[in-house]
């Protein structure tokens, strides 16, 4: 495929993005707390978790792996930086979610398993294929030293909050419970926060449209979803804190 050929499908992948960034906020995705029957079969949770995302880094390696371009140290910094947050996403995570018996919308796992074979694809497709080769002096420069504080940044976020919402819940109990402390105190979603950080920082490591494209994604779907969870947050406990905001310290 010609690089600009490849571009201008990536150009509309980030269109579509902001396109449907309205229908997410009046549509809450059903899974999770949402959870809903009325989109069809369900599935277990955690199985649906791990198939939809163990996707993106498989992806990712194949055309990686199978692209002819030479394969940098820089080059592999940034794949091994997507293979260990999706190690932690596709299995760890999942598999230590106090979730028995819940389930999931197929259709859920389906569309995000079409969200993740492209972004995966147009990232491997990149490295492994269109790209120059990185050099060695990328690692100097003032892009990669921010987007790597910015993704290290994000990822401690992420795993921090996930780990306080992991601890809300004992053994054997399926409730929902306020979380506190840390970024809980302005945030109702750190969580989501964390991670469109840590993309956007490898989106300025990469400094590829690919990278980008993926970033803008993950922040148009996480967004809409943090702003559903504030939402029934207040709607189910009176006393929840008024001065949290959805997703963005002070603003959102």
């Amino acid at each position: 495929m010609a690089l600009s050929t490849f571009n201008a499908l990536l150009t509309a992948w980030i269109a579509l993005a902001f396109l449907l960034i309205p229908i997410q906020l009046k549509a809450t995705a059903p899974y999770g707390r949402h959870s809903s029957t009325r989109w069809g079969p369900m599935m277990d949770n955690r199985l649906g978790w791990v198939i939809m995302e163990v996707v993106s880094p498989m992806m990712l390696l194949y055309f990686f792996l199978n692209g002819p371009n030479e394969k940098t140290t820089p080059m592999w910094f940034l794949i091994g930086l997507w293979a260990l947050h999706y190690l932690n996403r596709s299995l760890i995570y999942p598999l230590r979610t106090r979730t028995t018996g819940k389930q999931i919308p197929a259709a859920i796992v389906l569309s995000a398993v079409f969200f993740n074979v492209v972004n995966g694809w147009s990232n491997g497709y990149f490295l492994g294929t269109l790209t120059k080769p990185l050099p060695g002096e990328w690692f100097q420069s003032l892009n990669f030293r921010l987007g790597l504080a910015l993704f290290l940044l994000g990822a401690v976020i992420n795993l921090w909050s996930d780990e306080q919402l992991l601890r809300l819940r004992a053994p054997g109990e399926n409730v929902y419970k306020i979380p506190t402390g840390g970024l809980f105190r302005f945030l109702s979603c750190p969580n989501h926060f964390g991670e469109i950080i840590e993309w956007f920082g490898f989106a300025l490591m990469a400094w590829n449209l690919p990278a980008l494209g993926f970033a803008i994604w993950t922040a148009a779907n996480l967004i809409p979803r943090a702003i559903s969870h504030h939402r029934w947050y207040r709607q189910h406990f009176p006393e929840y804190p008024t001065e949290r905001k959805a997703v963005i310290p002070f603003v959102l």
